[in-house]
């Protein structure tokens, strides 16, 4: 009896051994797999007996599960903005098809790219889920795919000029009176930026600054009157003028009114502000933007919210996941944000093949939120991790498990030479 039972403790330590080699197989088959995690054979022993008995003789072994080990891959930097990976805890949800179920899965793996409806997904044709961005700047509740619109992006009408520059202290007012078609013989100091009206089309804003004496200036803004609504070619239009008063230690104290209202050709009337900083007459610094020091008058920096129409013509990725249209007009403008999710156990996932793993109630559901937060890893764009599994490792268990088929082979055939001996007794 015992022999037989050395025999059948035999033949389950090579069905243990063959399922091992199995589990090393398959890691080393997805060496290059993108956010593969490997895995590893767990055994145990198999009793012949009742528990508790003093004496049992084991009955062998069996591999009773293959446990996946989540630890990190190495990232590597392919300079591909679509590609992403996660520095750190959590995964990727794309939403789609695996194995005839269509649901939320999770992943490691960040090759992702846009189709042809402008949907980010990965190499399986799974979509990548997340957050839109809404109208009104905030992020959507409601999780879905990320996609951006292949439509152009519309022109946004100039709102808002902004001037950080200093204007000299020691100005004197010039000797002629301000005239709008003379600018340049009637002011002290001017400086322009093109502005962008409803249809895009651009159009060179130009901004005097006249000193009218101490501490006290005038600005104006002037357009080419051949652009302007009831304009005359060759004569400039004035569509936004105020004073601006400085403190005694040069800072801004305020800016009365900030800038004007000006109908170009062809395009919806629009608004301009001009901002020269924050003014101390309303809590602000005046020290932020434009200045009157001693030193002579000069622009440090210049900018305006308005731009033309564009087409899109690729995306970025943050590290807190916040998906950007790239357009050709320059601008950047945020679509959404991906969703990473965090598990109370990730053993507990399900392999689904595909790169993606589906929850179950031994991971516990999905926690989503945002890149860096909450313990969840933070995205490298332009990055993807790499399988976990470690060669040199891989060909240190295949030693040893083939060895462990050879005694356990070796079991059997001892245990065989000695019932052919017993038979020659009988016989």
């Amino acid at each position: 009896m015992s022999l037989m039972n050395a025999m059948y403790a035999g033949v389950s330590g090579l069905d243990a051994e063959s399922d091992a080699l199995g589990v090393i197989g398959n890691n080393v088959a997805n060496t290059n797999t993108v956010g593969f995690k490997e895995s590893r054979a767990i055994f145990e022993n198999v009793m012949g007996a009742a528990a508790g008995t003093s004496n049992a003789i084991g009955s062998g072994v069996e591999m009773s599960q293959s446990q996946q080990i989540f630890t990190e891959g190495a990232l590597e930097s392919t300079g591909n903005p679509t590609d992403i990976a996660l520095s750190g805890d959590g995964f990727f949800v794309v939403q789609g098809a695996v194995g005839g179920t269509t649901g939320n899965f999770y992943t490691r793996a960040g090759q992702s790219s846009l189709n042809s409806n402008g949907t980010l997904v990965n190499p399986a044709g799974l979509a990548f889920q997340g957050y839109a961005m809404l109208p009104s700047g905030q992020l959507s509740t409601q999780l879905g795919p990320i996609t951006l619109q292949n439509t152009a992006l519309p022109p946004h009408p100039s709102a808002d000029m902004t001037v950080t520059a200093n204007l000299d202290a020691n100005a004197t007012p010039p000797t002629l009176p301000w005239d709008p078609q003379n600018p340049s013989t009637t002011s002290n100091f001017a400086t322009s930026m093109n502005v962008y009206d409803s249809l895009g089309n651009a159009h060179q804003v130009q901004v005097d600054f006249v000193n009218t004496g101490t501490n006290t200036w005038t600005y104006h803004m002037l357009a080419n009157g051949s652009e302007v609504q009831g304009g005359t070619t060759g004569q400039n239009v004035e569509f936004g003028s105020g004073t601006i008063q400085f403190n005694s230690n040069g800072s801004l104290d305020s800016v009365t009114p900030s800038g004007g209202s000006v109908s170009f050709n062809g395009a919806a009337a629009q608004n301009v502000n001009l901002n020269l900083g924050s003014q101390t007459s309303t809590g602000g610094t005046g020290l932020d933007g434009t200045t009157q020091f001693g030193n002579p008058s000069a622009v440090a920096s210049q900018s305006q919210d308005g731009y033309a129409s564009g087409s899109l013509s690729g995306l970025t990725i943050g590290a807190d996941g916040t998906v950007s249209g790239v357009y050709t007009n320059g601008q950047s403008i945020a679509v959404a944000q991906l969703a990473v999710a965090k598990f109370q156990s990730n053993d507990g996932l399900s392999d689904t093949g595909q790169n993606v793993w589906a929850a179950t109630t031994q991971s516990g559901a999905a926690a989503l939120g945002a890149a860096g937060s909450a313990g969840r890893g933070s995205i490298a764009s332009g990055s993807l991790e790499q399988s976990n599994v470690d060669i040199s490792s891989q060909f240190v268990d295949l030693i040893a498990h083939q060895q462990g088929y050879q005694a356990n082979s070796k079991t059997i055939q001892t245990a065989d030479q000695m019932l052919q001996s017993l038979m020659q007794v009988v016989q």
